[in-house]
């Protein structure tokens, strides 16, 4: 046994393993309600698979909403695939987990956020990743009155 708990990529892991989880819910149910995604990601990433054209425009990292088109969702043990419309031209896209950046749905006030670089094989000197908690519609600019601005939550409070 080791001589710590790494709680970090344990951290790491089970957020992957959330977002999976969500993922294949849509796959087998589709989006209910409101319910829509915001994933950033690492266009540069080994295992990642876009259009030339898609990792030309996005040379460092790319955000896809899915929401109102996507089709041929297919989830993995260690990513997803899926297409996306761009423009009225479908391409499909592989994104690793351990691409991913963000993952923010914005109906339900809920996202995560990988801080530095992620590599299958060196979790372990990853920094913590964060919870995101947003207020109001990003889309709209500023939020309706009563409402806060949108605000990152650091769980690096709750270290000791």
């Amino acid at each position: 046994m080791p001589a710590t708990i790494d709680y970090g990529k344990l951290m790491h892991g089970a957020m992957r393993g959330l977002i999976r989880e969500v993922l294949e819910g849509v796959r087998d149910a589709g989006l209910p309600g409101e319910h829509h995604f915001f994933i950033t990601f690492d266009t540069m990433h080994p295992d990642v698979e876009i259009a030339d054209w898609l990792s030309d425009r996005y040379p460092g990292e790319m955000t896809v909403v899915m929401q109102h088109w996507f089709d041929d969702l297919d989830v993995t043990e260690d990513g997803f695939a899926v297409t996306l419309n761009f423009g009225d031209s479908p391409e499909r896209l592989y994104i690793p987990y351990l691409a991913i950046r963000t993952f923010v749905d914005p109906s339900v006030e809920f996202g995560l956020r990988f801080d530095g670089p992620d590599t299958a094989d060196d979790d372990a000197d990853l920094p913590p990743a964060d919870m995101i908690e947003l207020d109001g519609d990003e889309d709209e600019g500023a939020p309706p009155p009563g409402k806060r601005e949108a605000e990152v939550v650091s769980l690096d409070k709750f270290r000791k």
